[in-house]
């Protein structure tokens, strides 16, 4: 977006600017004549040749591409404030200013406030050094060097909690587009200009903070991975179409050709399907442990060269835990990375990169937008390994749409809100729901008889807006039970605003019969997310759906 939106008290036009003649700098305006008045009026005797009563000046110079200085940004150095900004002024008729005894020329006194605070429009300032910002931008397509920022470092200082960090980190102290807006606004372009070949060659060499083609950047995404970043406590992100192109991505870029991983029984069954018919097309070969099993863990690591664990944390649809501190600490010993797909905890709950991971995975379909109205997905951690997926990203594709940045993060900025509230009902419906008659067993890591609710407290701090059940009846019991809620929306997903309920052996797998008895898909299992909506309300709900069973 090469846009620069000027301060509204500098009045800017692609009329010609027409300057009063023969002012003085105290003097005023002269009264407007007709045409009539002035052509009948008689000459005076040895008067000299009038002057036209105005002059027209030729049109500015086209407006200057956004940034005026793109080594310069508009946050890294404040607009000075010690000069007061002249009134508007007409674009029909300007005068000099008063701030001089002398006259001189109106156009300048008019800018003389606006060149003190922030470059004209089609000017260019000098050229300067790049800012500390400015080098924390990684704007060319293989860049692969971290550079943590004093602007990024700052920020975190300043917003000490998630709840400030959702709503301002990557806007607050600064972002790529130069505005005076308080939301950051949609950048809709395929590519971006150059001034001439040098300020190329500097962007290629990484001199010039900038973007080349949208697949490579866009100023709206940049500032929703630096929020993504800020609550994660990574180095980097990279956001991606959707949550499962963002796993497909990290696995392509850091397994290499023969490599070998693991994963477990528990997960989003599409990730498990790529892993199992893609993968091996590569050479990539795979051993799958259930979700608690160390020692199984510990023979792969010891029998095979291991390039990464990858596992969720808590998993689908039994919202199983890992104990993350303790897994990266096994396979860093054995030189294995581990990633960490943290989708059904949020960046709220859960920060999977202080406790050891190397990378983490979330689907920002779900909490993260929170408004089931966008699909996209991210990679977070160590830039060394972001970038790898991120040069993967920017040759095979899978662009998060310009719009779609600008949707998440709006949703973003009440992560905290809803994340909270999810939890709060969350953790009140598990323990109803496991008094209830009807109910035979439920699955939420809140629960003391959870097999990991010891993992959780530990690494949590909520248990998510998930709550998985068995209901207490057959598959057409179950059927009964699902088709007569009448709050929650019977539909795939989870983590918005609404609640959402399915019932998996016919929502994922119905299918496969014999992968719902692998991986224990009963008929009567029922997955629940919870929106914001009133606990009360939905309780209710369930408990009249229930007498149907």
């Amino acid at each position: 977006m090469r846009t620069h939106y000027l301060p509204n008290h500098h009045s800017t036009t692609n009329k010609p600017h027409r300057i009063s003649k023969g002012l003085t700098s105290d003097s005023q305006s002269p009264p407007t004549r007709s045409r009539r008045d002035r052509s009948s009026r008689a000459p005076r005797p040895h008067a000299a040749p009038r002057r036209a009563a105005t002059e027209t000046l030729a049109p500015p110079p086209p407006p200057q591409p956004w940034p005026p200085s793109r080594s310069r940004r508009r946050w890294s150095s404040p607009p000075s404030r010690a000069a007061p900004s002249p009134p508007p002024q007409s674009s029909v008729s300007r005068q000099t200013s008063c701030a001089s005894s002398a006259p001189r020329p109106a156009a300048t006194a008019a800018t003389s406030a606006s060149r003190r605070s922030s470059p004209r429009r089609g000017r260019t300032a000098p050229p300067a050094a790049p800012t500390p910002a400015a080098a924390a931008v990684s704007a060319i397509p293989n860049a692969n060097v971290a550079q943590p920022s004093a602007v990024v470092q700052a920020e975190r200082n300043l917003l000490g909690s998630d709840a400030s960090l959702a709503v301002h980190a990557g806007e607050r102290l600064g972002r790529r587009i130069a505005t005076d807006a308080i939301t950051t606004p949609v950048v809709n372009t395929s590519a971006y200009w150059f001034n001439n070949s040098q300020e190329l060659i500097d962007f290629k060499e990484g001199r010039h903070a900038s973007f080349e083609y949208g697949r490579y950047g866009n100023p709206t995404t940049e500032a929703l991975e630096k929020k993504m970043s800020a609550l994660e406590k990574a180095e980097s992100t990279v956001f991606v179409a959707s949550g499962m192109y963002a796993a497909v991505a990290m696995l392509s870029a850091l397994v290499p050709a023969g490599g070998h991983i693991v994963t477990t029984t528990d997960c989003y069954r599409k990730t498990r399907i790529y892993m199992e018919n893609e993968l091996p097309k590569r050479g990539v070969s795979m051993t799958v442990i259930r979700p608690a099993d160390m020692d199984a863990l510990q023979n792969a690591l010891d029998n095979n060269n291991v390039s990464l664990f990858f596992t969720e944390t808590p998993t689908n649809p039994f919202l199983r835990c890992i104990d993350v501190e303790l897994v990266a600490n096994m396979c860093h010993s054995k030189g294995a990375l581990l990633c960490i797909d943290s989708t059904f905890a949020s960046p709220i709950n859960q920060k999977a990169l202080t406790l050891g991971a190397d990378l983490v995975i979330h689907s920002a379909t779900k909490y993260i937008a929170g408004h089931n109205d966008v699909i996209g997905g991210c990679v977070s951690g160590r830039d060394e390994l972001v970038s790898k997926v991120r040069i993967y990203h920017h040759v095979v594709g899978g662009v998060l749409n310009p719009n779609a940045a600008y949707l998440i993060l709006r949703g973003m900025k009440t992560l905290h809100l809803r994340v909270q509230c999810q939890n709060n009902t969350a953790l009140r419906m598990a323990q109803f729901l496991e008094e209830h008659p009807k109910i035979a067993r439920v699955y939420y890591p809140g629960l003391p008889s959870h097999p990991e609710h010891h993992i959780a407290k530990t690494q949590m701090t909520g248990f998510g807006g998930v709550v998985s059940f068995e209901v207490a009846g057959d598959f057409d019991g179950t059927r009964r039970f699902i088709d007569s809620v009448k709050i929650p929306y019977h539909a795939p997903s989870f983590g918005g605003c609404e609640s959402i309920i399915d019932q998996p052996a016919i929502m994922s797998y119905w299918d496969s019969k014999e992968q719902r008895d692998i991986y224990g898909i009963k008929d009567n299992l029922i997955r629940f997310s919870i929106g914001v909506e009133d606990f009360e309300d939905l309780k209710n709900d369930l408990v009249q759906a229930l007498e149907k069973v």
